[in-house]
């Protein structure tokens, strides 16, 4: 089972543990034109890696992306993406590949969409305040 974590118990723990990582993996579009989290304050980045492509094909390369990136199976992992669902299983693929320390940032950057259908601002990253980027 994996479990969920909040985005901001997912701050947290990339603030205060050095083998704690956040692994972005969303599409290309949304990085551009939606944002990333902004680590900067932490002195880490986001991993950018993707775990499907625009046309919805599992990335192959996913968990070999993951070795190229620096990660280890000692690295405490936080996969994130707009709402959960693709971290989540992200994070399953991540564990069966030997990665032990995998969490899912509940919500995700954007979160669910509220009663007008917009993102943004019901749960997720960004409704909760955290730094993020855009462009």
């Amino acid at each position: 089972m994996i479990e969920d974590v909040t985005p901001t118990g997912a701050w947290a723990a990339l603030d205060e543990r050095p083998q704690a990582q956040l692994v972005d993996v969303r599409t290309d579009a949304e990085w551009m034109f939606v944002g990333l989290p902004d680590l900067s304050a932490t002195g880490k980045r986001v991993l950018p890696i993707s775990w499907q492509g625009l046309n919805g094909q599992p990335n192959a390369r996913f968990v070999e992306q993951l070795t190229s990136a620096g990660l280890t199976p000692e690295n405490e992992i936080y996969f994130i993406c707009r709402s959960g669902a693709r971290s989540h299983s992200a994070a399953v693929a991540a564990r069966e590949a030997g990665f032990a320390h995998v969490f899912n940032v509940a919500g995700g950057f954007e979160g669910p969409p509220d009663t007008d259908g917009h993102r943004g601002g019901v749960a997720g990253w960004k409704a909760d305040g955290l730094p993020w980027r855009q462009g």
